[in-house]
């Protein structure tokens, strides 16, 4: 392995991690929502559990979905409904007032951790990602290289993010316009989940 495939997966990853998805508007949401801190740590939740997503993806688990479609099924499935789940509270308490709505830094990282453990299709794309990008034989020093690199990359990338979005004209303008910003990705994640629900793959 060499510094050019760390690259090549760093950018790929990027732009995984930046396009529009679960993980992306519920960092966002939290953060505008409960402050930096929430956003910080949703972050570290998603993350965390997105790295080891490619701690599994190393170790075949790929080869287990192919395998066992029905646990992929499974997985998928429960991913779909819980998305749902918080798509709908969004949605329900879009119109409650932050200041009643205050989210602990442990349920922000519990929630991150969450939307990205049940999201079965994390592990198929890193898998995609490494095997085009890494040499087929890797030492296991490297396999945590990658691991560890994909963390870093994650929580710099969330950390970021909250700060970003809880500086205080945002958080103003986000006061504003709670109630179609809350709605707006409920429906976008209620929209992911149903697709993820009656997708075949």
């Amino acid at each position: 392995m060499e510094i050019t495939h760390l690259i090549a997966f760093n950018l790929a990853l990027f732009a995984a991690i930046a396009s529009p998805g679960p993980a992306l508007v519920v960092a966002i949401r939290t953060t505008l929502s409960a402050g930096r801190r929430a956003g910080i740590a949703v972050g570290l939740g998603l993350g965390l559990v997105a790295s080891l997503w490619t701690l599994a993806a190393l170790l075949g688990l790929e080869a287990v979905f192919s395998l066992f479609p029905w646990a992929y099924a499974l997985v998928k499935t429960i991913g779909a409904l819980y998305l749902i789940y918080v798509a709908y509270n969004m949605w329900v308490h879009a119109r409650a007032r932050i200041g009643a709505a205050h989210t602990p830094a442990r349920h922000a990282f519990r929630q991150g951790a969450m939307i990205n453990i049940l999201n079965p299709k994390a592990v198929l794309f890193a898998a995609a990602v490494l095997i085009v990008i890494f040499p087929a034989e890797m030492t296991v020093a490297q396999s945590a290289l990658v691991v560890l690199n994909h963390l870093v990359v994650e929580v710099l990338f969330y950390t970021c993010l909250a700060f970003a979005m809880s500086s205080a004209a945002v958080s103003r303008g986000y006061q504003r316009a709670k109630v179609y910003i809350d709605r707006a990705a409920a429906a976008v994640l209620g929209a992911l989940g149903l697709r993820l629900l009656v997708s075949r793959t």
